[in-house]
């Protein structure tokens, strides 16, 4: 299996639902995506101490978003397939730390 064939089929499993909300929340979006968007902030900080272009450190900082929103994304469609308070909460966590990611 290929490098670009694994990154589809990671994506196809979380936006198709295939893979445990537990594991999409806690791992993916809490754990891995919070890491990610921590070492994004920390890239664009070390950029902008080095005085390299705003716009530079901007696209560093930002970059992470497009994957943040496909995260919260894949979370609400995983957890619109079972109903409960366990997916009403994991929709808003969701939510929520997607707006604290891209704010902060």
């Amino acid at each position: 299996m290929t490098i670009m064939s694994r990154v589809a089929a990671f994506f196809r499993s979380r936006w198709l639902g295939g893979v445990p909300i537990d594991r999409l929340f806690w791992r993916d979006l809490v754990v891995v995506g919070t890491a990610i968007n921590v070492a994004s902030s920390v890239a664009a900080l070390i950029l902008l101490g080095l005085k390299l272009p705003l716009a530079l450190v901007l696209a560093v900082h930002f970059a992470p978003v497009p994957y943040n929103i496909f995260l919260t994304f894949a979370v609400w469609r995983t957890a619109g397939k079972s109903s409960g308070a366990k997916a009403s909460l994991m929709t808003l966590g969701a939510t929520l730390w997607l707006i604290l990611v891209v704010v902060a």
